[in-house]
């Protein structure tokens, strides 16, 4: 599936739901469903700078693909960060570079969180984006 492809999809499913509250528990229960990182990850070096929370992102490089593992202590953090590993992770660093993340504002993420989530997200975003650029400068 392409990056658009898979945002459409969250888009889709985030569009079943009227209330920000049900919009929430999706966003948790995804969380959820994230696998745990290796110990070994949870290090400051693999720590997002700019999280309110404490979010642990480690990048691989395989077969010309970045993969993406995190993790969070909050919820709803493990729940934003997991999102974007769906629709990031498994995708060539030009593309990671070069997409617009559109679904954030079409399901409305960015305006239902706090000012210091919403930092934390771009953040993240951010700091997915210099890994594509790390594996593509190394490529």
């Amino acid at each position: 599936m392409t990056i658009n492809e898979i945002q459409d999809n969250i888009i889709d499913e985030f569009s079943e739901f009227e209330d920000w509250m049900d919009k929430y528990q999706l966003i948790i229960d995804l969380g959820n469903s994230l696998a745990p990182i290796d110990e070994k990850y949870k290090v400051p070096q693999y720590l997002i700078e700019g999280c309110q929370s404490r979010v642990w992102l480690q990048a691989e490089y395989e077969n010309g693909l970045v993969i993406f593992k995190a993790e969070s202590d909050a919820v709803i953090v493990k729940g934003i960060v997991s999102l974007l590993i769906q629709v990031l992770s498994g995708h060539t660093p030009d593309e990671i570079i070069n997409t617009d993340l559109y679904f954030i504002e079409q399901i409305g993420l960015k305006e239902h969180l706090s000012p210091t989530r919403s930092n934390g997200l771009v953040s993240m975003v951010k700091q997915m984006r210099l890994y594509a650029l790390a594996f593509k400068a190394k490529a």
